[in-house]
């Protein structure tokens, strides 16, 4: 569904200003959004994922790891599809709370594409260079919406997701380095427009929550700080938005209608989207290209 019959649609979270924001900005942020009694939950979920990691030795499909893990030390840097891997997470990601949320900038029908949890133990190596999600999973249309929750909150010093303001309108870059490999990364020669008050670093409490579209440029710094900044990152679209390719990410539940009703045509935006490496066979980090892992964006 595209912005204009999205906000045909009465917004039931958002203030008609915090909307307008998104659709103009290509983020809006929310502080304390998420209630404590859901951050207990799902960082108890989280404490359980961590307790499982201590006997991976290397990074696998689900758990990528953060330098100087151990069983001792368990650290992580990424959990994919915690959704599939502890029930919490998937009745957050399907409880009115994000699910209602998600309906005020894709519409009232709302499809589930997939997730990860950014736990980014401290005193990291890894940011994240400054990128777009979309050429990774390309849709029908320009829909998907990532929700970030910070689940105990993010000050400066943590590498806190940051973003281009109004880079959402500007073209999609390409993803892939001159070599042809697939880095997510966009070239510092093509950065000459990224000024600083463009920027914009997403900081705030417990519960503080962000709506990011999908084509933003957006990064992040590694994390500097003690302790960690685990960010629960959901990912959800129209359900007339549908993906051209695999999911990077794959789950189960890709594709489930969570609110509304599926859609019997799908809503088609003709700009040009680059399409990712065949998925197929299997997701590749970007991290293993060694561009991402110390860079702070």
């Amino acid at each position: 569904m595209k912005p204009q019959d999205v906000m045909s649609h009465p917004a039931t979270v958002l203030t008609d200003a915090q909307r307008r924001a998104f659709f103009e900005n290509g983020f809006v942020a929310l502080p304390g959004y998420v209630p404590e009694h859901w951050l207990a939950r799902l960082r108890a979920a989280m404490a359980e994922l961590l307790e499982r990691s201590r006997s991976k030795t290397a990074t696998d499909s689900i758990y990528v790891l953060e330098e100087g893990h151990s069983a001792e030390t368990p650290r992580l840097h990424r959990v994919a599809s915690p959704q599939d891997q502890h029930p919490t997470f998937w009745q957050f990601m399907t409880d009115p709370i994000m699910t209602d949320l998600a309906a005020d900038v894709v519409g009232p029908d709302v499809m589930f594409h997939h997730a990860k949890l950014n736990v980014k133990s401290g005193k990291g190596s890894r940011g994240f260079s400054w990128h777009q999600d979309i050429p990774a999973w390309p849709h029908t249309d320009f829909s998907p919406v990532t929700i970030g929750i910070y689940l105990d909150g993010c000050t400066d010093d943590q590498g806190p997701l940051t973003v281009a303001e109004g880079s959402h309108e500007g073209p999609l870059f390409s993803m892939y380095d001159d070599a042809g490999n697939y880095v997510v990364k966009i070239p510092d020669r093509e950065l000459g427009w990224l000024t600083e008050d463009r920027i914009r670093r997403i900081t705030g409490g417990p519960g503080t929550t962000l709506l990011l579209n999908c084509r933003a440029v957006h990064g992040s710094a590694p994390n500097k700080a003690e302790s960690a900044r685990p960010l629960l990152l959901p990912v959800y679209s129209s359900a007339d938005s549908f993906p051209y390719t695999p999911s990077p990410i794959p789950s189960p539940h890709q594709g489930d209608i969570v609110r509304g009703r599926p859609a019997r045509f799908a809503s088609f935006d003709t700009r040009p989207v680059e399409m990712p490496p065949d998925w197929r066979g299997g997701y590749k980090p970007v991290w293993v290209h060694k561009n991402n892992d110390t860079k702070p964006y």
